[in-house]
């Protein structure tokens, strides 16, 4: 497998794999109005969501695939893993096209270590699958490897203690392919909002091409990295607490301010957050897009990360199942590309844009948290 370092995009030369083709999936308002597909009658739910998921594949906004397999002696994702949630014939069969790998660990002295251990384990995973899986880090690359029947990785979220306060160690991890970074726990992003090095953060964050990830973030942090992003921002562990109390969900005024901004609310699929269901699951995926907008609603499997799953929705080879629930329900073609597809490919293409067009205006800085506060 080729080294990706040469493949990392130069301020001054976009290389062929950073350019992004044309793409298949376009805005809403140039689908046709009706779906193309039949009228269901009876069992044809699923066969349709087959349909639409070969051409709309999904983005997964969250696995905790690495640390799942870190303990494991042996492993084969090509032939297939019964002692984790996602393998390649499974990913296949739910029509999963990209894939966020967490590189979040336990906060504590060694966050930046183990990060980078994580980042190593992700990359020889990869490296040891290359029939299955491919590492990616742009919006183009991630068509490309779809292109390819490769199943995209994406690297993020990973710990804000990983950064470890320097925007220096942020830079290395974005050139070992981190393309999101969570904010939640950092001492400059709390309830108070960001502190003025917190706002150095998410400027360099732009810069990089990094997404920030406000799952678990207080509302004050929320607001202003919406407020100075010039990207949008992804909570990628993120229900509707309208639907459902919880401490990581959000309000429908959070869900409001984040359809302003065109952020995405990638609903997780895990039993403690949306129900124990796939209805429950829905009603979610209902709530958040009428609130924020269907640009603005995303699916995150969350498997591998010790939480426990709905009812039908066990592993990664079960998204059809709530596909087919959603266009019981009347979702349009339209709606579920977005859902699926779509909108996670705009915030990537967006980020992928704006750091081009930033590196050229601005030069890397360092400031450390006592030189800004």
């Amino acid at each position: 497998m080729a080294d990706l370092q040469n493949d990392v995009p130069t301020t001054t030369e976009v290389g062929q794999d950073d350019w992004l083709p044309d793409d298949p999936f376009p805005a809403e308002r140039d689908f046709p109005a009706e779906s193309g597909f039949p009228a269901d009658s009876g069992g044809g739910l699923l066969e349709r969501a087959h349909a639409l998921l070969a051409e709309h594949p999904v983005a997964d906004g969250y696995s905790g695939l690495p640390r799942a397999l870190g303990p494991l002696p042996w492993y084969d994702l090509e032939l297939g893993e019964t002692a984790v949630d996602t393998d390649v014939p499974r990913l296949r069969e739910g029509h999963v096209g990209a894939l966020f790998w967490s590189l979040q660990v336990p906060a504590g002295d060694r966050a930046v270590g183990a990060t980078l251990e994580q980042l190593d384990l992700a990359r020889r995973v990869v490296e040891a699958h290359p029939e299955g899986l491919r590492m990616v880090r742009t919006a183009g690359q991630i068509i490309d490897a779809r292109h390819c029947g490769r199943v995209a990785v994406v690297l993020g979220p990973a710990s804000a203690a990983a950064v470890d306060d320097s925007l220096g160690i942020l830079r290395v991890l974005h050139s070992l392919g981190l393309r999101v970074l969570s904010l939640a726990g950092a001492a400059w992003a709390g309830e108070d909002g960001l502190t003025r090095f917190g706002e150095e953060v998410v400027r360099e964050m732009n810069r990089l091409g990094v997404l920030a990830d406000l799952s678990g973030a207080p509302e004050a942090t929320l607001a202003r990295v919406l407020a100075l992003s010039k990207t949008p921002v992804l909570c990628t562990r993120s229900a509707a607490a309208a639907v459902r109390p919880h401490p990581a969900n959000l309000s429908d005024e959070t869900l409001v301010l984040l359809g302003e901004h065109r952020g995405l609310c990638m609903v997780p699929l895990t039993a403690d957050q949306t129900g124990p269901t796939v209805p429950d699951v829905a009603d979610h995926l209902d709530h958040v897009r009428v609130v924020a907008g269907p640009e603005c609603v995303a699916l995150s499997g969350t498997y591998d990360s010790g939480a426990a799953h709905p009812r039908d929705l066990a592993d990664t080879s079960c998204y059809p199942r709530l596909i087919a629930e959603l266009l019981r329900r009347g979702w349009s073609e339209t709606e579920l590309s977005l859902l699926t597809w779509g909108n996670v490919q705009r915030a990537l293409r967006s980020a992928d844009f704006t750091a081009r067009a930033t590196q050229h205006r601005r030069e890397p800085n360092q400031p450390r948290p006592t030189e800004t506060e």
